[in-house]
């Protein structure tokens, strides 16, 4: 019976990795040499420039951009967080975001936060360990070891999809505490008097939500009800606290506002199925004009906020930071808008 070989330690194993040594081999020059023909072109003569770029060409070597980082202070890396790749509310502005800084010769390192502080916190510190040139990330509220690290890396900071008088470094975004009480003058103008809330777990959405039930009851409406799902939005959870709603509250006659695009259309598939007339029985109201949003029947009256512009301006004010724009804090209010269609 055969024996098993050993395993070879990690001193011991043998490796076929390219390296400079190999590169310099290969183009007849020493280590140093390649290095320099990397870093500084224009002190190798063009004749061995060339031989290393042949090289190059021929191993696949691909030069350690770590290294070339901590030399010359720039790894044309910038850092993003988002909650969620799979919500079109944040992967439409990273997607903007990305293009341009592409444009400028970076590129994006990205991760997924899940709205969990202690998990933003974690991708920050491994992020920062790659030596970004910037970060971006999605809100305000951070834990203090966060904000923490990013003042202490001393790079370009960007808040984006909320605004704060005490940005890390840079926000671009809007007020959701302001959205939030629009729509409840929107809805008490065209004449509803009762109101219910179908809010995801975000604490940004509770902010809408809060600031929305305030505004509402101070102008004399009735908040009768109000359903917080236990994750993120999606249209089954819409249509789960429509249910919720219909059967327990008394909102024939009122409105729903919802902190997403995908709740409302959650919340207009139950209204439906159970024979209810839209706005007449009830009102929906969205948040993010999504694509679908104007596409659907009855076209969804919703909250648009202008993420091409978000992506573009978050990515311009990094890029001019980096270029030794003033290093004053920089905090840009983008707005929002109120799209009235005819669920409300």
């Amino acid at each position: 019976m055969n024996e098993p070989k050993p395993r070879l330690s990690k001193k011991h194993r043998t490796s076929n990795r390219v390296t400079m040594t190999t590169v310099g081999r290969l183009a007849g020059v020493s280590q140093v040499t390649v290095s320099r023909a990397l870093s500084e072109p224009d002190k190798v003569s063009p004749a061995t420039l060339k031989r290393i770029q042949e090289a190059i060409e021929q191993t696949g070597f691909v030069p350690n951009a770590i290294a070339g980082a901590l030399a010359s202070h720039r790894s044309n890396l910038i850092s993003a967080l988002v909650p969620s790749l799979t919500n079109i509310v944040y992967s439409s502005f990273v997607k903007t975001f990305s293009d341009r800084l592409r444009e400028a010769g970076y590129q994006l390192l990205l991760s997924e936060t899940g709205f969990d502080p202690e998990e933003e916190e974690r991708a920050i510190a491994t992020h920062l360990s790659r030596r970004p040139d910037a970060f971006l990330l999605t809100g305000i509220h951070h834990s203090t070891q966060a904000r923490r690290m990013l003042l202490g890396a001393d790079i370009p900071v960007v808040e984006v999809w909320d605004i704060t008088d005490s940005p890390i470094d840079m926000c671009v975004g809007f007020s959701h505490a302001e959205a939030g009480r629009a729509v409840a003058d929107y809805v008490r103008e065209a004449g509803y008097e009762r109101a219910g809330t179908v809010t995801a777990n975000d604490e940004r959405a509770h902010r809408r939500r809060d600031a929305f039930g305030a505004r509402f009851t101070t102008l004399g409406g009735q908040q009768v009800a109000a359903h917080d799902c236990t994750g993120p939005a999606s249209i089954a959870s819409g249509r789960a606290a429509a249910a919720d709603l219909i059967e327990t509250k008394k909102l024939d006659g009122g409105v729903v506002f919802c902190s997403s695009d995908a709740l409302a259309q959650g919340v207009l598939i139950e209204a439906q199925a159970r024979n209810l007339t839209i706005p007449d029985n009830l009102a929906v109201i969205g948040f993010g004009d999504q694509e679908f949003a104007a596409h659907l029947e009855p076209a969804l009256t919703t909250v648009r906020v202008d993420r091409d512009r978000l992506g573009q301006q978050a990515a311009d004010t990094i890029l001019d930071r980096l270029d030794g724009a003033d290093k004053r804090q920089i905090v840009v209010d983008l707005g929002f808008e109120i799209i009235t269609r005819r669920s409300g």
